[in-house]
């Protein structure tokens, strides 16, 4: 954990930013509760967590604790009720239908659910997330509902070891999201960057970098 940390510090000095500028999410997804509390000990808060089931008995384990936790997998109809009653941020909403879905089942006594819209930057056919193109109507739908509020971006770019091909993606990102500012949103959030390529998306504006093998090592059989 403190090595990670470490990383990102030294990626926002590189860049010449604050190291506050930027949320660590752990992605516990495969891991067992346990794992989270170790890290949770070592004094991590926000957690990412890709399937909705596995997900739901780790916030229950872990429920005294007071913890933040991330949907960061794609989001299936059927399971937008668990996520709206159970998840303080949504990562991966890529279309309107399931927009309206976690708005309807957000629950009352719970504050708007955070949400980021994920952006195909690399446009893979199999790779989910809305077309750049298509990005700007979709945003403007989902702040015009109730229970959810429209925070910023998220993208998952192709694995790649060229650092020039992920800043080109990750600057793909942030210039989407200030084009959509210029526009009159007030997007303060760019969910990108993982293990293997977080400097590269802090020196393009990352403010959330999810990270899970670098902390828990390489994941569990799911």
């Amino acid at each position: 954990m403190q090595a990670v940390k470490m990383c990102i510090a030294a990626a926002c000095a590189g860049a010449g930013r604050s190291a506050g500028e930027v949320l660590l999410v752990a992605v516990s997804k495969t891991h067992p509760p346990e794992a989270v509390r170790e890290a949770v000990r070592a004094g991590q808060r926000d957690f990412g967590e890709n399937y909705v089931q596995e997900a739901l008995g780790k916030i229950a384990a872990l429920a005294d604790a007071a913890l933040a936790w991330h949907f960061i997998g794609p989001i299936q109809s059927n399971k937008t009720r668990a996520i709206a009653e159970n998840f303080r941020w949504a990562h991966t909403v890529d279309r309107e239908k399931i927009a309206v879905r976690l708005s309807d089942q957000r629950p009352e006594h719970l504050p708007a659910l955070q949400v980021c819209i994920e952006v195909n930057v690399s446009g893979e056919e199999t790779k989910s997330g809305v077309a750049p193109e298509a990005l700007g109507a979709l945003a403007k739908s989902v702040c015009a509902l109730p229970r959810i509020k429209l925070r910023g971006l998220m993208a998952i770019p192709e694995p790649s070891t060229d650092m020039a091909l992920a800043r080109r993606r990750f600057r793909m990102l942030r210039e989407l999201r200030d084009d959509l500012n210029r526009d009159g949103l007030a997007l303060d959030t760019l969910s990108m960057g993982m293990s293997a390529d977080l400097e590269a998306a802090i020196a393009e504006g990352a403010t959330i970098v999810r990270v899970g093998a670098a902390i828990f090592g390489e994941r569990k059989s799911a």
